[in-house]
């Protein structure tokens, strides 16, 4: 069982209107250190498979797929191992 940390954010070349909203409010806020902000989407997905590279091959046919728009995003993830959902529940 593997758990992925999906991080799902604009290409650089993407226009943020979001964080640019964001980043004028840190401003107005008084962070004047704030210099970017770009705003993305984070997923955990839990991947039952037994096999670390079958796992890493169907989560990025994932985020290909559905969990981002490769036209004006990129993806990367972090794959842990861990315990059996069975396991977790009995603990």
């Amino acid at each position: 069982m593997y758990l992925a940390k999906v991080y799902v954010t604009l290409k650089l070349t993407v226009n943020d209107p979001q964080g640019l909203t964001v980043l004028a409010t840190l401003r107005n806020l008084g962070f004047t250190t704030a210099a970017d902000v770009r705003v993305g989407k984070y997923l955990e997905v839990h991947i039952d498979s037994p096999d670390r590279s079958l796992a890493e091959s169907q989560v990025h046919e994932m985020c290909r797929e559905l969990l981002s728009n490769p036209v004006i995003e990129e993806y990367r993830f972090d794959l842990e191992e861990t315990k059996p959902a069975t396991e977790t529940l009995r603990s």
